[in-house]
């Protein structure tokens, strides 16, 4: 896993100063620690930062052969396959890591490469003769990639935004449209970013930048597909479930260095455990941490599983008050990010770290089989919504969601409020509404009307509502995942885990983000996915010989931040100190009164706005760092 940058001239060549692609890497220094590489031609500047995962002694970046350049951040787990077919067609091999695929496959079959690559990743491809610059993003957006246009013409790339940020070129201006998607989902969305004119290259897509051309548009090389359904019984299904599951997995355990797994004693964390355990004729490394506070520890769970498969266990208990943590992510994110969870992921990186510098984690099966437990209330809401005529749905609910109390403190099945104004929408806008974090009543009271007018129309939701609309689907239940896996999982898991893993130099994998396994996942009957109010149920039906039911069926928790409680405890004073923050004060954006008021409700226990007083602190934060 490593940090890459670089910096093309699309029009005149001019020379580029390797001093500035340097500075790009040393902000980037933790993505890799073990080495740096610049590499510099008429009009381009390529650099790398590795983190040695395969053939450490080898495979220096960025790489050149011929004409080709390359700078790569990411693992291609089958390598070794596709090393041995171009050898087949004439490829001479002079190191032995995954690097080196990527120039001779580019040069045996360009673009269409990438169809061929099972792997994370985000790379970079000059090629001299042609004068072009090619840059890719794997499937899911497991690898960031951010780029801009500068002022001199030139197109800088960097995998951070910090990357970006230390060109003396690139203006800083904040975009107000992020900060509406900010406020809406708790982090700025791969479509936009907080610095205006500052990209991300979306997951599935291609730049190709050619000498002489404009900056094109990035195009889309990869997506996945819940039109079809898979035909087949349901044992036959969940044998080849496991099957799929079980080969991901295998791919992930090639490495040259430490390797072990994240667990959290849940069930994706535990299914990859499980099957690493498997495989591996040693014991796994495995690490979880627990919290001081009984509903929110998990280690009971993790040590049953760390038992059953004799793994070399190590568990860490933090205290539930770790907010020490908040200027360290907010320096790490770049941009404003408010999933609390975040700060327990940090730990567990750096517990893991201490002992492996690969680790395995349960991430994606939410996203591919519906865990959720959003997708539980939305598809139970879609079912109600077939029993009333639209109109009626909007008269009668709309109404009575208008007058009816607010009650966040309640359960979600207690919340009438919220429920009363999903069922009044068609089941798209509630699900955009349902995924968000601050409503946008609530963003209509906090922003001003000089901000209001700056969106230009720019609703967050909007983007939920599209990606739902245009989803190859054919249920309810399909579009809520697309959207997730096109939206939720780039813009928040998996920049969560990107940024904590190597924020401490480790490399995290994601094997049930195999895009083969996600796209079997997609085509299963939503009956197979989601029955009987609960989640990943042919997962569980699959798992059963390897996983106590106990395990299986227990309520989902995963990593609790109780920021709630320290807005009303240890947090308190700051919390109302947003309201006189000079930071938010001067951008204009904000009705100060109202923070003041939410803040002092939330103190008191007359409101719950733990949530967005959290989105309020990291905004303040990210905007002194980005912008002074």
């Amino acid at each position: 896993m490593c940090g890459i940058a670089g910096i093309f001239h699309p029009g005149i060549p001019k020379p580029v100063d390797p001093a500035r692609v340097r500075r790009m890497l040393d902000v980037q220094a933790h993505r890799g620690p073990d080495g740096q590489g610049v590499w510099t031609a008429p009009g381009v500047a390529l650099g790398h930062r590795r983190l040695s995962i395969i053939d450490l002694a080898g495979s220096p970046q960025p790489m050149a052969d011929g004409a080709l350049t390359v700078t790569y951040n990411g693992e291609i787990y089958n390598f070794a396959a596709l090393r041995a077919e171009l050898t087949q067609k004439g490829a001479r091999f002079h190191t032995s890591g995954d690097t080196e695929v990527l120039l001779h496959g580019w040069r045996h079959w360009g673009p269409a490469m990438l169809d061929r690559l099972d792997g994370m990743f985000a790379f970079a491809i000059h090629d001299t003769d042609a004068g072009t610059l090619f840059l890719a993003r794997d499937r899911f957006g497991v690898k960031p990639l951010h780029y801009a246009e500068l002022s001199d013409g030139s197109v800088a790339f960097a995998s951070e935004l910090k990357g970006l940020l230390a060109h003396p070129l690139l203006r800083r201006v904040p975009d107000i449209s992020a900060v509406e998607d900010y406020l809406t989902y708790g982090y700025v969305p791969d479509d936009t970013c907080l610095v205006a004119g500052v990209r991300k290259l979306a997951a599935g897509h291609t730049l190709l930048l050619r000498r002489g051309h404009p900056l094109p548009a990035a195009n889309q090389w990869w997506d996945i597909s819940f039109a079809d359904r898979a035909i087949g019984k349901t044992d036959a299904l969940a044998e080849e479930l496991i099957e799929r599951m079980r080969l991901a997995v295998r791919s992930r355990m090639v490495a040259d260095v430490p390797l072990g797994a994240f667990l959290s004693g849940g069930v994706d964390s535990s299914a990859v455990v499980a099957l690493m355990a498997e495989a591996s004729p040693r014991a796994v490394r495995t690490c979880t941490i627990g919290f001081d506070e009984a509903d929110h520890d998990e280690r009971r769970f993790a040590t049953i599983v760390a038992k059953r498969f004799a793994t070399d266990h190590v568990d860490r208990v933090v205290d539930a008050d770790d907010f020490g943590l908040i200027d360290t992510l907010a320096g790490q994110f770049d941009e404003p990010f408010a999933d609390a969870s975040a700060l327990a992921t940090w730990r567990v990186c750096a517990l893991a770290r201490e002992s492996v510098t690969v680790a395995l984690s349960g991430d994606g099966a939410d996203e591919a089989l519906a865990g959720y437990r959003r997708y539980r209330f939305h598809a139970a809401e879609e079912r109600a919504r077939g029993l009333f005529p639209a109109q009626f749905r909007r008269n009668v609910f709309g109404t009575l969601g208008g007058i009816y109390p607010k009650a966040d403190w309640a359960p979600r099945p207690l919340r009438a409020k919220s429920t009363l104004l999903a069922l009044a929408s068609d089941g798209d806008e509630a699900y955009a509404r349902a995924v968000g974090v601050t409503t946008p009543e609530w963003r209509g009271r906090l922003f001003t009307p000089a901000a209001r007018a700056a969106f230009s129309g720019h609703r967050a939701e909007d983007r939920y509502v599209a990606a739902m609309r245009a989803a190859p689907a054919r249920d309810a239940l399909d579009r809520a995942q697309y959207a997730d896996v096109k939206i939720w999982l780039p813009g928040d898991i998996l920049t969560k885990v990107d940024r904590t893993s190597m924020s401490v130099g480790l490399e995290a994998r994601e094997p049930l983000l195999d895009h083969r396994l996600v796209q079997f996942c997609a085509t299963l009957p939503a009956s197979m996915r989601l029955r009987g109010g609960e989640g990943k149920w042919l997962m569980k039906r699959a798992l059963k010989p390897y996983l106590p039911d106990d395990l299986l069926h227990r309520r989902k928790m995963g990593f609790v931040t109780p920021v709630s409680a320290w807005f009303r405890g240890p947090l308190a004073e700051q919390a109302a100190a947003l309201s006189r923050s000079r930071i938010l004060t001067e951008t204009g954006w904000f009705d100060m009164p109202t923070i003041a008021k939410m803040a002092a409700d939330h103190r008191a226990g007359r409101a719950e706005h733990g949530r967005t007083l959290w989105q309020f602190m990291m905004l303040e934060r990210s905007l002194g760092r980005l912008f002074g």
